[in-house]
């Protein structure tokens, strides 16, 4: 009896009269956000992530959010809106048969009139009830409306160098496949076959929330028998089936943490031979020990000694090629940075390269002999001026 429990506009957070491209957006930008995988043991996050998938399947179908703007809420029924007695009244809706309801007395004539029925239209109450909802009543077995695939989520593990240099991946997924018998179509090749009705799950009825109201209709798939004549035997007349297939696909050089790889038609098989929905690999890139990564710029800390920092060097220090040459000048500081230009991550949609940064950390040598203490005390005397006296000036 309650009304729909979440609001989907809200849910995605776009306004009611947001473009397809913005709905999209705001689903991708939130599925990845609240990915189980990317929230493992977080049951609020899995719960999101349901309501964020619900409100996007809903709205990005054109039919089905032109019913949710209409009424408020949509259902796989087709009550109020979908199918072929949508609004309009185009086409008998099956289901709402208000025949065994008494409502004469709630109209009287204008004088001595008690208990007439008043007719609209010539059809009587019941009528007005049935062009509301769509049709006059009268259950028949409808010819469901095919639906495109819903779109599927996986979230892949590769680590640091698979990132970087790209990588070949199979993965296993589970998903709906158009039905090798049928083809996709539902029906059975010798007319004769009978199934469960899908919709209903051979109930005969579905149920409607209407605002409060619950209402218990005739199934408009199988017109309340519960079964599907001439249904698929191996589909039940879905024209899908349940199937785990192995997806290869590339994973291109330079992917990020979070980044979305898709793969058109490996989503679920649409309904009655309509078109696939897409797979959409998400990566989670496992962190090096040495290398880390900001955006296609690859930073590094490299210690170097005294005496490289004051009179210059030149150091051999590691990139993701390999090992490279960088000058270090006289004078350096502790913690200066240096840019090694194009020696990051692969960008494949620029085809660009980022660069590597490398910041310096000083090391003083150990005092361990007395020869050592005594170089350091000599130092100490030829340079005695102090290295916070600029300090004071700011403090």
């Amino acid at each position: 009896m309650a009304a729909p429990k979440h609001e989907y506009y809200e849910t995605l957070g776009v306004p009611r009269k947001a473009p397809a491209d913005d709905i999209r957006k705001a689903y991708r930008k939130l599925a990845r956000k609240h990915h189980p995988d990317l929230n493992p043991g977080d049951k609020s996050a899995e719960e999101r992530f349901k309501n964020v998938q619900e409100a996007y399947d809903v709205l990005s179908d054109p039919k089905k959010r032109e019913m949710y703007d209409q009424y408020g809420f949509y259902s796989e029924s087709g009550f109020a809106g979908a199918g072929p007695g949508g609004p309009g009244g185009r086409g008998p809706r099956p289901g709402m048969d208000f025949d065994s309801f008494d409502f004469s007395d709630a109209f009287s004539g204008a004088a001595g009139g008690a208990g007439r029925r008043t007719d609209a239209g010539g059809g009587g109450f019941r009528d007005v009830f049935s062009q509301f909802f769509g049709g006059r009543g009268g259950a028949h077995q409808a010819q469901p409306e095919p639906e495109k695939g819903g779109d599927l989520e996986y979230v892949m593990d590769i680590d640091f160098w698979q990132a970087i240099k790209g990588t070949q991946v199979r993965l296993n997924i589970t998903r709906y496949d158009v039905c090798g018998t049928c083809h996709g179509s539902g029906s059975g090749m010798s007319g004769t076959g009978e199934g469960v009705c899908a919709q209903c799950k051979g109930t005969g009825q579905v149920a409607q929330m209407a605002g409060a109201m619950k209402f218990n209709l005739t199934c408009p798939r199988c017109g309340g028998s519960g079964k599907l004549r001439n249904a698929c035997p191996e589909c039940g007349g879905e024209g899908r089936v349940t199937r785990t297939e192995t997806v290869e696909t590339r994973i291109p050089p330079g992917a990020r943490n979070g980044s979305r790889l898709r793969v058109p038609g490996k989503g679920n098989a649409g309904t009655v031979g309509a078109a696939s929905g897409d797979l959409y690999i998400t990566t989670k890139v496992e962190e090096h020990a040495f290398f880390h990564r900001e955006g296609d710029d690859i930073e590094i800390q490299v210690p170097i000694a005294v005496w490289e920092a004051a009179l210059g060097a030149k150091i051999e220090v590691p990139t993701i090629d390999g090992r490279t040459l960088l000058k270090i000048p006289q004078g350096t500081t502790n913690g200066q940075r240096f840019r090694l230009r194009e020696k990051g991550v692969l960008n494949s949609r620029t085809n660009q390269r980022g660069d590597q940064i490398v910041e310096v950390a000083i090391q003083a040598p150990d005092p361990r002999d007395e020869d050592t203490r005594e170089l350091l005390r000599k130092l100490a005397k030829l340079h005695p001026e102090d290295p916070r006296a600029g300090m004071w000036a700011k403090v």
